[in-house]
């Protein structure tokens, strides 16, 4: 190799709403070899288990098989999702199943979205023979608790005298038992989440995600109480740990991380667990620049998100990093503490909310190309 050629590595998360991290990888990585087609862009895209997981891990497993599967969404409507196998380990994207973008906005409501759908997946994961299923947590229009996964399962929440319970978060605050044993076939539940939230409270899963989802303030208040009920029949089953209200990631998308616990499961960050799977590290000693980047660079992405697990990988081996954004809310100091270098946003870039939102490939491309300017030897 050439001493004047640079290697990039490029790993952004999606940019929510707007382009998925595959995609947004492919475009800024055009922009700068238009500039300096001598480099080497590495595309690596990236997620922390929400929307694009799926996706995301096909592109770093190239060996694994990937299968389309009909499923359904968060108001019961046919779907399509996939199941990842790779060995006997299969991956699953919640947000396939149910995702707030599969929602028009004036059919939001938690009280009523459900995660029948993302039970559909881990069946069929379970079908094609995977021992071990990682479910992808983020993105969800759902706060029923894994409610609806675990009447997929067979464990349908029942109440007192019986009776199936509607699906959705608000009903539960009816429930008294599940109508029968999940069907696992002995197979192990991951959930790979962002979120370290407890389920209940101030700071669990209706209070702080809820509004996002269509949850008005008295809504929080139900949705929370019907949880608590919830969660002591979650306790009920035999592999579900003590408190399990309060554990971490317990209340990560609308509360499935307290369902895959109770199931015997464990919670893991996404960002580490995508980060080893796409050998990441090992990119990274290799690399003379890596550029980042997600929807917006602010306090959240500080805390377990893509971007600081990027940072801080790159920090550790003395990489710059550079991040770019559609928005940049985050301290010039607060960034460099997790190994920024430097960060670009696209509203500032176009001058426009508005222009960012619609032509975010067009941004990546552009800001490639200066950076190409700026940075390559």
């Amino acid at each position: 190799m050439h001493n004047d050629r640079m290697r990039v590595l490029v790993c952004p998360d999606k940019f929510a709403g707007t382009i998925s991290a595959v995609a947004a990888a492919e475009a800024f990585a055009a922009g700068w070899l238009a500039e300096k087609p001598g480099d080497e862009l590495v595309r690596l895209p990236l997620s922390d288990g929400g929307p694009g997981f799926g996706e995301v891990l096909a592109a770093a497993l190239p060996e694994a098989k990937r299968f389309a599967v009909p499923t359904t969404d968060p108001l019961g409507r046919p779907a399509e999702g996939h199941v990842l196998l790779d060995g006997e380990t299969a991956y699953v994207e919640s947000a396939e199943a149910c995702g707030l973008h599969l929602l028009a906005e004036a059919e939001r409501d938690p009280k009523h979205t459900t995660t029948f759908g993302l039970g559909s997946l881990v069946l069929a994961a379970l079908e094609v023979g995977a021992r071990e299923v990682v479910v992808g947590l983020g993105g969800s229009a759902t706060n029923d608790g894994g409610a609806g996964l675990l009447a997929a399962l067979g464990a349908a929440p029942l109440d007192a005298a019986g009776f199936a319970l509607p699906y959705g978060g608000a009903a539960l605050s009816a429930c008294a038992s599940l109508g029968g044993a999940p069907r696992l076939r002995e197979a192990t539940l991951v959930a790979a989440t962002d979120v370290d939230s407890p389920l209940l409270g101030l700071h669990g899963a209706s209070a702080v995600y809820g509004p996002q989802k269509g949850a008005t303030r008295e809504d929080v208040f139900l949705l929370d109480g019907a949880l608590t009920t919830f969660a002591q029949v979650l306790e009920t089953l035999p592999g579900a740990p003590a408190n399990l209200a309060a554990l971490p990631g317990a209340g990560a998308a609308g509360g499935l991380g307290a369902a895959i616990l109770a199931l015997g499961g464990r919670v893991e960050p996404g960002i580490g667990l995508v980060r080893r799977l796409a050998r990441l590290d090992d990119e990274l000693d290799r690399a003379g620049l890596v550029v980042t980047g997600e929807g917006s660079f602010d306090e959240q992405s500080l805390r377990g998100k893509v971007v600081a697990g990027v940072a801080n990988a790159a920090r550790d081996l003395g990489v710059p990093c550079v991040v770019l954004a559609g928005r940049v809310d985050a301290g010039r100091r607060e960034a460099a503490s997790i190994g920024v270098t430097e960060a670009h946003s696209l509203v500032e870039h176009f001058g426009s909310v508005a222009t960012a939102m619609a032509r975010p490939a067009d941004g990546l491309r552009e800001l490639g190309q200066r950076l190409a300017r700026q940075w390559s030897r």
